[in-house]
């Protein structure tokens, strides 16, 4: 028997003890992942675009908060109604909490540093806030790393465009069901967007 068979041979093997660890469910979240919310969000939840979220990585129960809101259409963002409002009207309870842990369990983006004037500017507001403006430190609910936990968002390998978006949609009140952000974002400059969400995404 020659190298190639044999290591065929334990590639089939590997299969069949691993195929029964992932349930008709598992696979059928796998396809809609790959095959439906992957035309917009890349086929890992790595997009390319910023008009998409990354969702690789993400917190699993923000995911499917998230989704709950869609379906609801209590958030309701130009993009939440042009995209998510019909994808989310076709999903169960336990098929979002499926996606959230699918996409949570995908190795997230790596952050990417931007101008260093701003990334300085922006670790300032995440870290200390705008005491004056009576505006938090980000990290105190998004954590040192921006990884977020539960239904707080991971900022971390965001797309800083993206990011900067959802900002402006707290402070317009675009996104009206979250009135923290709301409040975070009230008094906040674009330039003071942008400078923060360079720095959070980044790492």
């Amino acid at each position: 028997m020659n190298q190639r068979c044999l290591e065929l041979l334990l590639a089939s093997a590997l299969l069949l003890l691993v195929a029964p660890a992932f349930s008709a469910e598992d696979i059928e979240i796998a396809r809609l992942a790959t095959q439906v919310c992957a035309n917009c969000h890349g086929p890992h939840g790595d997009s390319v675009s910023s008009a998409f979220p990354r969702l690789a990585g993400q917190q699993a129960t923000y995911i499917e908060v998230q989704l709950k809101a869609f379906k609801d259409q209590s958030r309701g963002d130009p993009y939440a109604q042009a995209y998510m409002w019909g994808m989310a009207s076709q999903l169960d309870e336990g098929t979002m909490k499926r996606l959230g842990a699918y996409y949570a369990a995908e190795r997230p983006n790596p952050g990417r540093t931007g101008d260093a004037a701003r990334m300085a500017k922006g670790k300032n507001i995440f870290n200390n806030g705008l005491p004056e403006a009576g505006i938090l430190a980000c990290a105190s609910c998004h954590g040192e790393n921006a990884q977020g936990k539960d239904a707080i968002p991971r900022l971390a390998g965001q797309h800083p465009e993206y990011l900067v978006k959802q900002l402006a949609a707290f402070k317009s009140m675009q996104r009206g069901n979250n009135p923290v952000m709301h409040a975070m974002t009230d008094k906040m400059s674009l330039e003071q967007m942008q400078a923060v969400a360079e720095y959070a995404t980044s790492k």
